[in-house]
């Protein structure tokens, strides 16, 4: 029985050790460019360019094409998708998924809509894989990884920026203008109907912090497994790492940056932090 986890790369998680893994990429899209979000991506140069072309960008999902090869000679494959309310990523691996199933009789594909993305995405990922290594049954850890996803879970999110958003639909242009204009940082959560739900502002590096650890606790976090994503913003992350371990010492934390998806959306110095509740 060969077993494989898909993850597409809003999840900046690219490897998984130990159990068959494949990071389906999505893309950012501009007039005159594509930057396909892999780990071999020059993050940096992206960021630079994006920061001063003046012409339209978007993303782009992973293609059912993308998600077939990724299942192919496999016979129990489980996905996980960004939000779907922010990609077709999850109904372009819901299709591939049916087709495949179809043209391989007794295959199968599950499919999880992850409601977020990044560290809480990643999370997700890292438990599918938790009990893949167990060897539990499909239909079990269908279960399983659903009630995680649904309540085990959460995501707080910082952002210095919210241009790029606005320019494709996900916030009002005019909140994302004044954002920049007087020089906030946007804290947030992602809402049980899967959208992006600013809760508080804060002015400054230090109150921000402070507000997003506030956050982070009235979402649930107890010292759980914690994923801190960071673009550009290293610094941010571990004053978050530091402030959980001093309350939570046996805290599991890990801090990584974004990728090219959720660097683009969250822009340089936002932050993507998902945890266990």
């Amino acid at each position: 029985m060969k077993v494989k986890i898909v993850g597409d790369s809003a999840s900046n998680l690219f490897t998984l050790p130990d159990v068959n893994y494949e990071c389906a990429p999505l893309r950012i899209v501009t007039s005159d460019k594509e930057y396909v979000d892999t780990i071999e991506l020059d993050l940096q140069g992206m960021v630079d360019d994006l920061r001063t072309y003046k012409g339209k960008s978007g993303t782009a999902c992973p293609g059912v094409g993308d998600y077939l090869a990724a299942f192919e000679g496999y016979d129990e494959i489980y996905v996980v998708t960004i939000i779907s309310t922010l990609s077709g990523s999850y109904n372009a691996a819901m299709t591939a998924a049916r087709q495949y199933m179809e043209e391989n009789p007794g295959k199968k594909v599950f499919v999880v809509d992850s409601y977020t993305a990044g560290g809480e995405q990643k999370l997700h990922l890292e438990k599918l894989r938790e009990l893949v290594l167990e060897g539990k049954d499909f239909e079990t850890i269908c279960k399983e990884i659903t009630e995680y996803k649904d309540n085990g879970t959460s995501l707080v999110f910082s952002l210095e920026s919210m241009i790029n958003l606005a320019n494709n639909g996900r916030v009002p242009m005019v909140v994302a203008k004044a954002l920049n204009f007087i020089g906030l940082r946007m804290i947030g959560i992602v809402s049980e109907e899967g959208q992006i739900h600013p809760t508080d502002k804060a002015r400054g590096a230090k109150k921000a912090l402070d507000v997003i650890y506030a956050k982070m606790k009235e979402e649930g976090y107890k010292g759980g497994k914690l994923r801190i994503d960071h673009c550009f913003n290293e610094a941010a992350a571990e004053s978050i790492r530091e402030l959980a371990l001093a309350e939570f010492p046996q805290s599991d934390v890990k801090i990584e940056p974004t990728g090219a998806l959720c660097s683009f959306y969250a822009e340089k110095g936002g932050l993507m932090i998902g945890f266990e509740k």
